[in-house]
């Protein structure tokens, strides 16, 4: 399945001349279609409140067949709604009436395929030690089960996300803020050329196209909607990685954040985007992210201490253990007063707890070995899930 070559080659107009999610542009695109929408544009017709004037002269010098031709030639693709490579989540998008007229692609993945399984990672350009290392890791270890790293190729956090992707020879995608042929910052032209060369290099302006400071903000919505969810991994408060997240949360993607000291500048924003929306999880690893967008029932091991003897015993003979005394020795019916419990019982959980090495016996006198008395002093609170209900017993 593909689009015409007439509506492309609109497409590819529309994208040269206009700005990407300017509502007045998408709502006339969508009421009369792309080829269409460049012709009132090229005769000046009225669109919303748009200053036609203004896309009158730039579509002077427009020609979407040159634009293609200069794509095919830098082994890139201008794929359009409508096209079998098109990712179904872009369209998401449309609800919010911030719609992608096309996305000039370069590189030899399936863009389609490639979003399947998806997280983006973002985060601030100056991170710590700390944010590059985490970043890396959770590069590392989305790529080896699979996952597309997406980022946007910014020095910092997204600049490891990406490196520890291709570190683990997996799938990434880098979404721009200029053509698919420009390599921004220029410092990360070899990252660049890796991520073009084995995973995928995408934007929404033509090629040549130069980044400008609005154009970041735009395309984070990209990054937001090609992926299953957002980490962010170090933001000041305000910082296009909180946009990223604004955008996931809106298009009903998972976010996440991780966190870090509490005196970091630099985690502030990931600490905000946890006291502010309800529907952030903190993460720490690659296991907790894909808890939450992986498939039903895929849990992250739950982070818990050393296991003592004594979290192995049932809750009958660990109460039993605590009515043991711990310097001296008692009888049975001592202890039995003490647990509260029958003889019986009792002198049943005693030779459990013999056996153990919890306890031990001198005639018919009871008391705790050197290795229950570190067992009964130990912490040994049970965790979460093994609280016991009121009433136990």
């Amino acid at each position: 399945m593909s689009v015409p070559d007439d509506e492309r080659i609109a497409r590819a107009v529309l994208l040269r001349v206009t700005e990407p999610a300017v509502p007045g542009v998408v709502h006339h695109v969508r009421s009369v279609g792309p080829q269409q929408a460049v012709e009132d544009i090229r005769r000046g017709a009225p669109i919303g409140r748009i200053d036609v004037e203004a896309l009158t002269l730039r579509v002077l010098d427009a020609s979407g067949e040159r634009d293609l031709e200069a794509a095919d030639r830098l082994g890139a693709r201008l794929v359009c709604p409508g096209d079998e490579e098109w990712p179904p989540a872009l369209s998401d998008l449309d609800h919010h009436h911030a719609d992608c007229l096309g996305l000039w692609v370069r590189g030899p993945l399936s863009l389609r395929e490639s979003c399947e399984q998806a997280v983006a990672i973002v985060g601030t350009r100056a991170a710590t030690d700390y944010g590059l290392t985490i970043a890396a890791d959770l590069g590392v270890g989305l790529a080896e089960r699979g996952w597309t790293v997406v980022s946007g190729l910014a020095f910092g956090i997204d600049a490891a996300a990406h490196r520890g992707a291709l570190a683990a020879d997996g799938a990434t995608i880098a979404v721009l803020a200029c053509g698919v042929d420009v390599a921004y910052p220029r410092a990360h032209r070899p990252l660049y050329d890796q991520v073009a060369a084995t995973g995928l290099a995408v934007s929404e302006h033509p090629p040549g196209a130069a980044p400008q400071r609005a154009r970041f903000l735009v395309r984070n919505r990209l990054i937001a909607a090609l992926s299953a969810g957002t980490v962010v991994v170090e933001a000041a408060p305000r910082s296009g990685a909180r946009s990223t997240a604004r955008h996931a949360g809106e298009l009903f993607r998972q976010v996440m954040a991780v966190p870090g000291p509490i005196t970091s500048t630099l985690s502030a924003g990931c600490h905000q985007l946890l006291r502010d929306r309800p529907d952030t999880v903190l993460v720490t690893k690659t296991d907790e992210v894909l808890e939450q967008v992986g498939a039903l029932g895929e849990f992250a091991e739950r982070v818990s201490g050393p296991v003592r003897r004594r979290d192995l015993l049932g809750p009958t003979v660990s109460r039993v253990l605590d009515a043991v005394p711990v310097m001296k020795r008692a009888p049975v019916s001592r202890i039995a007063l003490t647990a509260g419990m029958t003889v019986d019982a009792v002198a049943a959980a005693l030779a459990a707890l013999a056996v153990q090495g919890l306890v031990e016996a001198e005639g018919d006198q009871w008391g705790m070995t050197t290795l229950g008395r570190r067992e009964r002093r130990a912490d040994s609170t049970p965790d979460a899930g093994a609280e016991l209900p009121l009433g136990w017993w």
